[in-house]
């Protein structure tokens, strides 16, 4: 899956965004709806740059592996600080894009020294590589944030092991199966003409943050609603498998009519013009219908029916030490009918 932003090339051919990014593309090359802009500043604010300073930057930008054109856009009015258009030989999305403001970063320190200035990298462009970059890198983070504490939680609530485990694992899979939908149709081009799409495009960097969360909300709500229905079913005596089958009996329906409702929503998000609207719709669309259909309403059950006993498996040693939270209210109502069935204490009258 690779990320990155939103561009002309993402929206359908009808639309005046994509025709100028074909346009451009076909008159001057695929790096000029992508340029990079250097920033070059004397390290004397005062100082302004002399011509062969900028030439010599000029041409060390044009010698970086990659670069199709070195431009010099502007000066301020001091002329200590200047920007270079720099055209890259591929399209914004391409690795070769990628690799080359890579390689302008690396040689910049080298550049600066050499020619007494601070270089910098900038232009939306930049930008992309810099914010895709940055959101996969702290992908991992953010599920273990989200995972962590809802492992916690379903352990106290649930008192047992493998339920954490198998909600954990059936959301890790459901979200693996709707990122590899989502890159096989946006960025392969698998199935397009089927949901009027027409270009292929990488998925869009916010993507997994919001995908991840909103799939994590509901499969949970999924899950709980189960889980729940097959732990009362169980404290009111009825055997694992019995649990397993009068849970998914109770609070099948009710996962179903959510998850229609939620598919059916946004699903209606596919048909949107926006391309970042488009990917967020399907992304959540296909995840849902994945998370509450294959793995709350099959995997789930099955698992737990299979596990018979050691679905609601906790070591002593664990069991003495977490709270019981009474869940289901069990033991409060066993609290409640032996106080009721204990007689009235008896008071005495005064007698004059």
């Amino acid at each position: 899956m690779e990320l990155g932003l939103p561009s002309g090339a993402s929206y359908h051919p009808d639309t005046a965004q994509r025709q100028n990014y074909q346009e451009v593309n076909r008159a001057f090359g695929p790096g000029y709806d992508g340029p990079l802009m250097v920033v070059a500043r004397s390290m004397d604010p005062g100082h302004p740059l002399a011509p062969q300073t900028l030439a010599a930057v000029a041409r060390d930008l044009k010698a970086t592996k990659g670069t199709d054109s070195v431009s010099l856009g502007a000066l301020n009015s001091t002329g200590s600080t200047a920007v270079f258009g720099l055209v890259p030989r591929d399209g914004p999305h391409d690795e070769g894009t990628k690799q080359l403001a890579t390689a302008v970063r690396a040689k910049s320190r080298d550049m600066s020294a050499a020619h007494g200035v601070t270089l910098g990298i900038t232009g939306f462009t930049a930008l992309a590589i810099d914010v895709s970059d940055r959101l996969a890198d702290v992908l991992p983070l953010y599920l273990l944030t989200v995972l962590g504490p809802s492992l916690v939680v379903l352990l106290l609530v649930f008192r047992s092991i493998l339920v954490p485990v198998l909600a954990t694992v059936g959301f890790l899979l459901s979200v693996a199966a709707t990122f590899g939908a989502t890159t096989a149709v946006f960025q392969w081009g698998w199935l397009q003409p089927l949901l009027g799409l027409d270009a292929t495009t990488p998925v869009v960097s916010l993507l997994p943050v919001i995908v991840t969360g909103v799939l994590y909300g509901l499969a949970m709500d999924y899950q709980m609603f189960l889980v729940t229905s097959m732990c009362e079913a169980r404290v009111h005596g009825a055997d694992p498998v019995q649990a397993t089958v009068r849970g998914f009996a109770q609070a099948g329906a009710v996962v179903v009519a959510a998850a229609t409702i939620m598919v059916a929503v946004f699903s209606g998000f596919v048909f949107n013009g926006q391309s970042m609207i488009k990917q967020l719709g399907f992304a959540l669309a296909v995840g849902i219908l994945i998370d509450a259909f294959v793995i709350r309403m099959t995997f789930i059950p099955a698992a737990m029916a299979l596990a018979k006993d050691k679905a609601w498996w906790l070591p002593a040693w664990l069991d003495r030490i977490l709270p019981d939270l009474d869940v289901e209210g069990e033991k409060l109502a066993q609290r409640l009918s032996s106080s009721q069935a204990k007689p009235p204490r008896r008071t005495h009258s005064a007698v004059r």
